[in-house]
């Protein structure tokens, strides 16, 4: 196995050392590379929130072996539990709280999915790992059923863009754990369920549609990187998490390209070789569009459990959940724009249905054993 340097880097494939995450382009590849200029695949898991292990039935977990302290359970928890599973970025750490999950998954409904509250400066400093942040520029989520689509030309725009850069990018500058900065969460760039829109779209055709959205997402992103770098000069900017498995305009992909390091999308493919395969297809076409390196920003897969016995789901337990998660990703290691992927997710709840462990804090062993071995080899393959 490759020797791992402090942030989970491989010591195999150096670069300069900059105290910084940034990219590295060699040839046609782009590497992702860790503060000691070691070459880094961002293995992430998603949605770490303490509240799962606060419901009626597993209350007394949370008082008993964490001492109801965030702290205890960051470090003798959740830390201890990805590194011993080969995850080394904490992704995404909202989690998903309300509305009826099984209409949402098709994202066709106007249905509100609220999210729980983010960590904040001092929780990152607890878990002491590389990690990515959010900064919520818009309220146009796929899966919020009240967006709100701003004027992105207006003076309200530019101050809560740098509102949002000043309450966040101040206290994490100087992080070298930090890897850089997501937007939105599966930002709706056309089709809202609701069928709302940005204000200067509404009734266009196809063609005049496509030029204004172009000048839109270029006065977004423009605005809200100027106000990021105006704090924040070291982190790369990741951008909207895309949803992969809707239409992503192509105009957007363009006005991102001069503001966006890296190529952020949320993907969950069919569990099958037609499934994989299309995912590979369409992460290749959207790096061709932006020339930027991809990071599959949230993925994942479930079955039924004790706890959710009615989900519905192709996959027939843990060992199937752990031979999708390794299949889904294999293809990907060795493409020279590949740089990572963030795992949904970490507990299991009755909202959610799917995690690595159960929600009585035991890990589902037939998933994470399988996941473990296949995280922990990721540079013997990328670089073999």
């Amino acid at each position: 196995m490759n020797q791992l340097d402090y942030f989970g880097g491989t010591e195999q494939k150096k670069f300069e050392a900059t105290g910084f995450f940034r990219i590295q382009e060699e040839g046609k590849r782009q590497w992702l590379i860790d503060p000691e200029g070691n070459v880094f695949i961002s293995v992430g898991l998603n949605h770490l929130d303490d509240s799962n292990l606060k419901y009626h039935y597993n209350l007394n977990i949370w008082k008993e072996k964490y001492s109801s302290n965030k702290d205890k359970w960051i470090r003798e928890g959740l830390v201890k539990d990805m590194k011993d599973w080969g995850f080394n970025t904490i992704g995404w750490t909202q989690e998903y709280i309300s509305g009826d999950w099984g209409k949402a998954l098709d994202w066709g409904v106007n249905i509100n999915l609220g999210h729980s509250t983010p960590w904040s400066a001092a929780d990152y400093r607890t878990a002491n790992m590389p990690y990515v942040l959010q900064l919520r520029v818009a309220e146009i989520e796929d899966w919020n059923g009240q967006p709100n689509f701003p004027d992105v030309y207006s003076r309200e725009f530019d101050v809560y863009a740098e509102w949002l850069a000043r309450s966040i990018c101040a206290d994490h500058a100087d992080s070298q754990n930090l890897i850089g900065y997501f937007f939105v969460d599966i930002a709706s760039w056309q089709d809202h369920a609701s069928g709302r829109d940005f204000p200067q779209l509404e009734g266009l055709e196809k063609e005049e549609r496509d030029r204004k959205v172009f000048d839109i997402a270029s006065k977004y992103y423009e605005v809200v990187t100027k106000h990021i770098r105006s704090y924040d000069k070291n982190h790369l900017i990741l951008g909207d998490r895309y949803n992969g498995n809707k239409v992503i305009p192509t105009p957007v992909l363009k006005a991102m390209k001069p503001y966006v390091d890296v190529f952020s999308v949320q993907y969950f493919p069919a569990n099958n070789e037609e499934g994989y395969r299309q995912m590979h297809e369409d992460l290749k076409k959207w790096h061709e569009i932006t020339e930027k390196p991809v990071l599959i920003a949230d993925i994942g897969n479930s079955c039924k459990t004790e706890m959710n016995p009615d989900r519905v789901y192709d996959l027939d337990g843990q060992a199937a959940r752990a031979q999708d998660y390794i299949d889904s990703l294999r293809p990907l290691l060795n493409e020279p724009w590949f740089i990572g992927w963030h795992w949904c997710a970490y507990v299991e709840n009755t909202a959610r249905g799917w995690g690595c462990k159960t929600p009585f804090d035991k890990p589902y062993e037939e998933f994470v054993g399988p996941v473990r071995e296949f995280n922990n080899k990721v540079y013997d393959n990328i670089l073999k």
